[in-house]
């Protein structure tokens, strides 16, 4: 009875980072709507948070199986490293979070699996390609936002090149509520897909599984749910990050950074990369907002996050391989 209590118990922590994760990155999918002051901030976490419920109608789970099969040895896994992976990473959300600074809750979750694996059984049980992948994006998927939002902007600017300043402002205040829709719908359909892969190992762990099964439905929905509840909760000192202070939106610039940034995530779903939405939409704004010139970036904002995306997945880890480390102390493991 012990051990099925602490099975649910992992699981709602796993549904609570799920939660934390949406209230986190809840400042990728409204900043720029909030920003441009196209939709008010409650109005847009209910538009965003709807997206993100109804995303798996959409979405396969390539990035679940990633998640929980392809980042560690499905053999080398416990509950309790899952119990101490989940903390790292919601420690660290947490932290970042009230420093103001838009980290990745997907590199932050597979750092804390990653950490306490290791701790508990030696770093062979850890899976390169699946790693390596997922290394490979985190400098990957700010560049590709970069790019696109860059030449999706600057494609916008050519094509509206001869018409009244006003009547485009108008346009893109319409247009941007389809743009937040289409980033709010790929930033659930790939950071949804995280939690369920832990979940999923879990219940591998605990024996409820076998190494071949597919993510239940009854997790699917339980992900999507917490995660629009989070969502809903907002995060709001990223927002100002976000929306302000790497560069000044307005509509056509917040269209053009939402265009790109759902186009990444799209993509990375479609191949089963747990790509970070906060990499994706940083890259973008940061792409938009170059076509005025490199000045109309502040890049040591940039500088900022970026430092913070390098030390999640070590900090992450650390601290799941400390509170790994104390369940053994205690004699839990």
């Amino acid at each position: 009875m012990l051990d099925l209590w602490l099975l649910y118990g992992i699981i709602a922590l796993a549904l609570v980072f799920d939660f934390v994760n949406g209230f986190h990155d809840a400042a990728n999918s409204i900043a720029t709507v909030v920003s441009t002051r196209v939709l008010s901030p409650l109005t847009a976490v209910m538009w965003a948070a709807f997206f993100n419920f109804v995303a798996f109608l959409f979405f396969g789970l390539e990035v679940a199986a990633t998640i929980g099969k392809g980042v560690v040895d499905p053999g080398g896994v416990t509950t309790y490293v899952i119990c101490a992976g989940l903390i790292g990473a919601i420690a660290w959300d947490l932290i970042t979070w009230y420093a103001g600074i838009p980290t990745s809750s997907s590199h932050a979750l597979v750092g804390g699996f990653a950490g306490a694996a290791a701790a508990h059984a030696g770093f062979q049980v850890l899976m390169v390609p699946g790693l390596v992948k997922i290394g490979v994006f985190i400098l990957l998927a700010p560049l590709l936002g970069l790019a696109i939002g860059f030449l999706l902007m600057l494609a916008t600017l050519w094509v509206f090149r001869g018409a009244h300043p006003s009547w485009v402002s108008r346009l893109f205040k319409n247009l941007q509520l389809v743009s937040a829709a289409a980033y709010s719908l790929g930033h659930g359909g790939n950071d949804a897909q995280k939690t369920m892969g832990i979940i999923l190992a879990v219940l591998i762990a605990a024996g409820k599984l076998d190494q071949t099964a597919a993510v239940p439905f009854w997790v699917v929905i339980s992900c999507h749910t917490a995660m629009g509840l989070g969502t809903l909760a907002g995060g709001w000192r990223i927002v100002k990050t976000m929306g302000q202070k790497i560069c000044k939106l307005q509509p056509v610039h917040g269209f053009s950074a939402e265009t790109s940034g759902a186009i990444c995530l799209y993509l990375a779903t479609g191949f089963g990369i747990p790509v970070s939405t906060t990499h994706t939409i940083t890259g973008s704004i940061a792409g938009v907002g170059a076509t005025r010139g490199m000045n109309a970036v502040k890049w040591a904002v940039a500088g900022r996050i970026l430092w913070a995306w390098i030390l999640t997945i070590p900090a992450s880890a650390a601290i799941a391989a400390g509170s790994l480390l104390i369940f053994q102390k205690l004699g839990w493991t």
